[in-house]
C-alpha cells in the first residue's frame, strides 16, 4: 500500500470507528509495524488532521473533521464502479440511470491516475437474469418512502388471492430477478412483504403514517432480524 493511501485508510478507520482504536489494531489492518502506525499519526496530526490519542486508551478523531470530497483509495472505487455496475444491470431504470450518471460524475473529479479504475475496472458484476415486471412506479414509491407517505395497493400472492391494503413502505429489497417491498399493513397490523411484480395497482397517498420513516425502519429491522435469525447490515 502505497503510504499516501495509507494515511488516508488511517483516516478512514477512525472516522468508521465510535470508540478509541489503539495503534496495535491499527498495525493489524495495515500491515503494518506499530512503530510505522506511530510516525503516520504524527505526521496527519502534524498536518493539522484533529486526531488525539491517549497511552493505552487509543486513538479518536474529531467527529467535525471531514476530507476533500472523492479522495478515494483504489479499493473503494472499484467497491464503487461494481456496486454500481450491480444496480445498473438489476436497479429500476430510475435507479439504474442514476448508476451511470453517478460513475459518470466520478470519473469527472477523481485525478487522472484514477480514470482508468473507472474505464477498464478490474472488477465486474454479472449480467443480470430477467427481471421480473413492477407492478408499480419504483421511483414515487422510492419517494413515498423518503416522505413517510402511505401507499393503497391491490395486491396479488402467490396463490392468486387479491386483496386491498393501505401500507407504509419501509424499504425496497433488490434481488437478481425481483423486487421486494417491506412495509408495515394497516390491515395485518404487522410487517408484511410484497413482492412488486405481484402489485396490481398502486395509488401514492398525500397521508403521511404516523412514525418517523427511520423509527419505522429501526423496528422492521429488529423484526426481520428476529423472525430471520439473521442480522442486517
Amino acid at each position: 500500500m502505497r503510504r499516501a493511501d495509507r494515511l488516508f485508510q488511517i483516516i478512514q478507520i477512525l472516522r468508521r470507528s465510535a470508540r478509541p482504536i489503539t495503534a496495535s489494531m491499527l498495525a493489524a489492518e495495515l500491515e503494518v509495524t506499530i512503530r510505522t502506525v506511530y510516525r503516520d499519526v504524527a505526521d496527519l496530526i502534524a498536518q493539522r488532521v484533529p486526531i488525539r490519542g491517549e497511552a493505552g486508551v487509543g486513538y479518536v478523531i474529531d467527529r467535525d473533521y471531514d476530507m476533500p470530497p472523492l479522495m478515494l483509495s483504489t479499493d473503494e472505487l472499484e467497491a464503487a464502479v461494481l456496486g454500481a455496475q450491480w444496480v445498473a444491470n438489476r436497479g429500476d431504470p430510475g435507479l439504474a440511470n442514476a448508476a451511470r450518471d453517478l460513475l459518470a460524475k466520478i470519473a469527472n473529479v477523481v485525478p487522472d491516475h484514477l480514470r482508468p479504475f473507472i474505464a477498464d475496472p478490474g472488477v465486474g458484476a454479472a449480467p443480470a437474469r430477467a427481471t421480473s415486471v413492477d407492478g408499480l412506479d419504483m421511483a414515487r414509491l422510492r419517494a413515498a418512502i423518503r416522505a413517510g407517505c402511505k401507499v393503497r395497493i391491490r395486491y396479488r400472492d402467490k396463490a392468486g388471492r387479491a386483496s386491498e391494503r393501505v401500507v407504509w413502505p419501509v424499504i425496497v429489497g433488490y434481488a437478481d430477478t425481483v423486487r421486494l417491498l417491506a412495509a408495515w399493513c394497516e390491515l395485518r397490523q404487522a410487517f408484511r412483504h410484497f413482492r412488486a411484480d405481484r402489485i396490481e395497482a398502486a395509488v401514492f397517498l398525500d397521508e403521511r403514517f404516523e412514525r418517523r420513516p427511520g423509527d419505522l425502519r429501526r423496528d422492521w429491522k429488529c423484526h426481520f432480524e428476529a423472525e430471520r435469525g439473521v442480522r442486517l447490515p
